[in-house]
Protein backbone atom coordinates (compact mmCIF):
# COMPACT_ATOMS: atom_id res chain seq x y z
CA UNK A 1 0.00 0.00 0.00
CA UNK A 2 1.42 3.29 -0.85
CA UNK A 3 1.00 6.89 0.78
CA UNK A 4 -2.10 8.55 -0.71
CA UNK A 5 -0.22 11.99 -0.28
CA UNK A 6 3.11 11.35 -2.00
CA UNK A 7 2.87 7.57 -3.68
CA UNK A 8 5.95 6.41 -1.09
CA UNK A 9 5.20 2.88 0.71
CA UNK A 10 3.56 3.19 4.08
CA UNK A 11 3.92 0.90 7.20
CA UNK A 12 1.06 0.29 9.87
CA UNK A 13 1.97 2.19 13.21
CA UNK A 14 2.60 0.14 15.85
CA UNK A 15 -0.51 -0.57 18.05
CA UNK A 16 -3.08 1.54 15.98
CA UNK A 17 -4.77 0.71 12.84
CA UNK A 18 -3.05 3.91 11.23
CA UNK A 19 -0.23 3.68 8.96
CA UNK A 20 2.60 6.46 8.13
CA UNK A 21 4.44 7.13 5.14
CA UNK A 22 8.55 6.17 5.03
CA UNK A 23 9.29 9.64 3.00
CA UNK A 24 6.61 12.49 3.98
CA UNK A 25 5.93 10.35 7.33
CA UNK A 26 2.08 11.44 6.42
CA UNK A 27 -0.08 9.21 8.46
CA UNK A 28 -3.26 7.83 7.15
CA UNK A 29 -6.10 5.58 8.89
CA UNK A 30 -7.84 3.29 6.22
CA UNK A 31 -11.42 3.79 6.04
CA UNK A 32 -14.17 1.39 5.13
CA UNK A 33 -13.34 0.02 1.74
CA UNK A 34 -15.38 -1.57 -0.95
CA UNK A 35 -17.86 -4.55 0.11
CA UNK A 36 -17.36 -3.53 3.96
CA UNK A 37 -13.49 -3.86 3.65
CA UNK A 38 -11.27 -2.80 6.30
CA UNK A 39 -7.54 -2.73 5.63
CA UNK A 40 -5.80 -4.20 8.57
CA UNK A 41 -2.07 -4.55 7.65
CA UNK A 42 0.12 -4.28 4.72
CA UNK A 43 1.71 -7.07 3.01
CA UNK A 44 4.69 -8.52 4.29
CA UNK A 45 8.20 -7.99 2.07
CA UNK A 46 9.29 -11.50 3.03
CA UNK A 47 7.89 -13.03 -0.45
CA UNK A 48 5.47 -15.27 1.57
CA UNK A 49 2.40 -12.94 0.70
CA UNK A 50 -0.05 -14.17 -2.17
CA UNK A 51 -0.83 -12.31 -4.71
CA UNK A 52 -3.91 -10.79 -6.39
CA UNK A 53 -5.20 -13.33 -9.40
CA UNK A 54 -6.36 -10.34 -11.17
CA UNK A 55 -3.78 -7.66 -11.01
CA UNK A 56 -0.94 -9.63 -8.96
CA UNK A 57 -0.52 -7.01 -6.72
CA UNK A 58 0.43 -8.82 -3.67
CA UNK A 59 -2.75 -9.23 -1.13
CA UNK A 60 -2.99 -7.44 2.22
CA UNK A 61 -4.74 -7.96 5.34
CA UNK A 62 -8.04 -6.72 6.13
CA UNK A 63 -11.44 -7.49 7.85
CA UNK A 64 -15.38 -7.85 6.75
CA UNK A 65 -17.39 -7.26 9.89
CA UNK A 66 -14.83 -9.80 12.28
CA UNK A 67 -13.81 -11.95 9.50
CA UNK A 68 -10.80 -11.92 8.46
CA UNK A 69 -9.94 -11.62 4.34
CA UNK A 70 -6.97 -11.19 1.97
CA UNK A 71 -7.83 -8.28 0.01
CA UNK A 72 -6.32 -5.93 -3.02
CA UNK A 73 -6.04 -2.46 -2.75
CA UNK A 74 -5.97 -2.37 -6.45
CA UNK A 75 -8.77 -4.28 -8.45
CA UNK A 76 -10.99 -4.32 -4.62
CA UNK A 77 -11.17 -8.40 -4.88
CA UNK A 78 -11.32 -10.32 -2.40
CA UNK A 79 -9.95 -13.99 -0.95
CA UNK A 80 -11.33 -15.89 1.50
CA UNK A 81 -11.56 -19.27 3.35
CA UNK A 82 -14.94 -21.09 1.50
CA UNK A 83 -16.40 -21.79 4.92
CA UNK A 84 -16.79 -18.17 6.55
CA UNK A 85 -18.60 -17.29 3.08
CA UNK A 86 -22.27 -18.11 4.72
CA UNK A 87 -21.91 -16.41 7.77
CA UNK A 88 -19.99 -13.21 6.23
CA UNK A 89 -22.80 -12.90 3.99
CA UNK A 90 -25.67 -13.14 6.61
CA UNK A 91 -23.66 -10.56 8.54
CA UNK A 92 -23.39 -7.63 5.67
CA UNK A 93 -27.21 -8.71 4.95
CA UNK A 94 -27.80 -6.89 8.38
CA UNK A 95 -29.18 -3.65 7.96
CA UNK A 96 -30.35 -4.14 4.66
CA UNK A 97 -33.67 -2.70 3.90
CA UNK A 98 -34.45 -3.65 0.00
CA UNK A 99 -33.34 -6.75 -2.04
CA UNK A 100 -32.11 -5.57 -5.53
CA UNK A 101 -31.47 -8.41 -8.32
CA UNK A 102 -28.56 -7.84 -10.75
CA UNK A 103 -27.88 -9.47 -13.82
CA UNK A 104 -24.38 -11.42 -13.91
CA UNK A 105 -21.70 -10.66 -16.80
CA UNK A 106 -21.52 -13.73 -18.42
CA UNK A 107 -18.17 -13.10 -19.81
CA UNK A 108 -16.50 -13.69 -16.18
CA UNK A 109 -17.10 -17.82 -17.20
CA UNK A 110 -14.81 -17.40 -20.17
CA UNK A 111 -12.05 -15.94 -18.03
CA UNK A 112 -9.01 -18.47 -16.15
CA UNK A 113 -7.14 -17.24 -12.98
CA UNK A 114 -5.34 -18.70 -10.56
CA UNK A 115 -5.23 -19.60 -7.19
CA UNK A 116 -3.00 -17.53 -4.86
CA UNK A 117 -2.27 -20.25 -2.89
CA UNK A 118 -1.41 -23.41 -5.35
CA UNK A 119 -1.21 -21.45 -8.83
CA UNK A 120 -3.68 -24.15 -10.21
CA UNK A 121 -6.71 -22.78 -11.99
CA UNK A 122 -9.66 -21.79 -10.07
CA UNK A 123 -13.14 -23.52 -11.08
CA UNK A 124 -15.20 -20.58 -12.59
CA UNK A 125 -19.09 -20.90 -11.72
CA UNK A 126 -22.62 -19.09 -10.72
CA UNK A 127 -22.88 -19.02 -6.88
CA UNK A 128 -25.20 -21.26 -5.50
CA UNK A 129 -26.71 -18.50 -3.52
CA UNK A 130 -28.65 -15.29 -4.93
CA UNK A 131 -27.21 -12.51 -6.56
CA UNK A 132 -26.47 -13.82 -9.81
CA UNK A 133 -23.17 -13.33 -9.34
CA UNK A 134 -19.85 -15.59 -10.85
CA UNK A 135 -17.36 -16.44 -8.99
CA UNK A 136 -14.27 -18.47 -8.90
CA UNK A 137 -13.02 -20.61 -6.05
CA UNK A 138 -10.16 -23.21 -5.34
CA UNK A 139 -11.45 -26.73 -4.32
CA UNK A 140 -8.12 -27.82 -3.35
CA UNK A 141 -7.11 -24.70 -1.01
CA UNK A 142 -11.09 -24.50 0.08
CA UNK A 143 -10.87 -20.81 -1.50
CA UNK A 144 -13.48 -18.39 -2.95
CA UNK A 145 -12.51 -15.22 -5.24
CA UNK A 146 -14.90 -12.32 -5.08
CA UNK A 147 -14.82 -9.69 -7.46
CA UNK A 148 -15.27 -6.13 -6.44
CA UNK A 149 -18.91 -4.89 -5.00
CA UNK A 150 -19.84 -9.14 -5.58
CA UNK A 151 -19.95 -9.86 -1.63
CA UNK A 152 -22.62 -6.62 -1.79
CA UNK A 153 -24.55 -8.09 -4.61
CA UNK A 154 -25.16 -11.40 -2.97
CA UNK A 155 -26.18 -9.92 0.19
CA UNK A 156 -28.19 -7.71 -1.19
CA UNK A 157 -30.38 -9.73 -3.47
CA UNK A 158 -33.29 -11.53 -2.49
CA UNK A 159 -33.61 -14.64 -0.58
CA UNK A 160 -34.87 -17.69 -2.49
CA UNK A 161 -38.17 -17.48 -3.13
CA UNK A 162 -38.44 -13.90 -2.58
CA UNK A 163 -39.47 -11.95 -6.19
CA UNK A 164 -38.82 -8.64 -6.96
CA UNK A 165 -40.44 -6.47 -9.71
CA UNK A 166 -37.91 -7.43 -12.30
CA UNK A 167 -39.69 -11.03 -12.06
CA UNK A 168 -42.62 -9.74 -13.93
Amino acid sequence: MNCPACGAPITQKPDTEGFQCDFCHSVFYPGEEDDGVVVSAVAADSGLSLNCPICQQPLVDATVTTVHVQYCTECHGLLLPMNVLPSLIEARRAGVTAAVQTPPDHADMKRAIKCPRCHRRMDTHSYAGPGNVIVDSCGDCFLIWLDRGELTRIAHAPDEGETSDSDW
